[in-house]
């Protein structure tokens, strides 16, 4: 009778730090580095520099202790509904610009819906780093 001994050598689940909130974070909240701690842990689509997440602004309610995920932070918005904003549209040598009352909040390069004053019709397009929207279509 022969004996085979066989050592299995497993390799430790990777650890990765994970960015948490130190304190319950609302949403539209400016999020700031003394907001912010590093835990260890095992997280996929969460984010793991406080540098990523500092300065951006809060999608959705983040609590405290709990990971960050990708899509609960956001570029901190320029323009909030209702207000009055510039409107840029251009294509094939033409270019129109007027006034309109952005319908949703957004940041830079977040599609909202704007109603041009002039026809009142509700129109997409992307917000610009200078506050106005580029309209595509």
């Amino acid at each position: 009778m022969r004996w085979f001994i066989a050592f299995v050598f497993c390799a430790p689940a990777a650890v990765a730090d994970v960015v948490t909130p130190t304190r319950t974070l609302r949403p539209g909240t400016l999020i700031t580095t003394a907001d912010l701690t590093v835990q260890g842990g095992v997280q996929p689509g969460m984010f793991d520099r406080i540098s990523d997440v500092a300065g951006q602004e809060a999608r959705i309610a983040l609590y405290a202790g709990r990971p960050i995920p990708f899509e609960g932070i956001g570029p901190p918005a320029l323009i909030n509904r209702n207000q009055i904003v510039a409107i840029h549209f251009t294509a094939s040598g033409l270019a129109i610009s007027t006034e309109g009352r952005a319908l949703e909040r957004g940041g830079i390069g977040d599609r909202v819906r704007i109603m041009n004053l002039s026809s009142r019709a509700t129109l997409f397009g992307f917000v610009q780093a200078d506050g106005s929207v580029k309209v595509t279509q």
